[in-house]
């Protein structure tokens, strides 16, 4: 369309992936990615990246290299969600993450490049994707669930804290630190 106006049947499509997260118990399903999903990964970063650019200082242009996304995918550590547009939102789970937290004994769920399409913003879905991965962190009888944020992204730091993260350290770098946070994972009844 050339009129600057929405696609009805995009905006049906997209208003039908949102009420089907928001049914979803937790909101969202991820499955692993596989290398099909690489190029939309690097896609999503790439674009978050490019709206973050002049907004917030979180991920850089050009920070997170596709091979590096799919030597990521390759082990296993990048899940998915799809809707009828394509790839919906991702995530990035590890067990250990020396680069922000150090030679760390702590058993946890460390989570990162948890991207949600803007188009998909303010429905919950990053909120789901979230308590999902605590979720797999109780299956898998891990006590905590790690992430960091820039230190120059209040709103980030508010937006984890909101759901149960607590600042418990800082790593600093040459020109730039982040906060890392964590959640103790409740019991399955709590």
């Amino acid at each position: 369309m050339t009129t600057g106006e929405p696609d009805p049947a995009v905006a049906r499509e997209t208003r039908r992936d949102r009420e089907s997260f928001a049914a979803a118990p937790g909101g969202v399903e991820p499955v692993p990615a596989t290398s099909d999903d690489v190029d939309g990964i690097h896609a999503l970063r790439r674009s978050l990246e490019d709206w973050m650019a002049g907004r917030v200082e979180q991920w850089p242009r050009g920070s997170l290299p596709r091979e590096r996304i799919a030597e990521q995918v390759a082990a296993g550590e990048w899940w998915v969600v799809r809707d009828a547009l394509g790839l919906a939102a991702t995530v990035r789970l590890v067990d250990t993450d020396p680069f922000f937290w150090g030679d760390d004994p702590a058993v946890a769920l460390y989570v990162h490049g948890l991207m949600v399409d803007r188009r998909l913003t303010g429905h919950g879905v990053g909120r789901a994707l979230l308590a999902w991965a605590v979720g797999r962190a109780r299956a898998a009888g891990v006590d905590l669930v790690r992430l960091d944020c820039r230190v120059s992204n209040p709103a980030l730091r508010a937006y984890y804290e909101a759901r149960g993260f607590a600042v418990v350290g800082r790593a600093d770098f040459t020109g730039w630190s982040n906060w890392l946070l964590e959640r103790a994972v409740p019991a399955a009844d709590g």
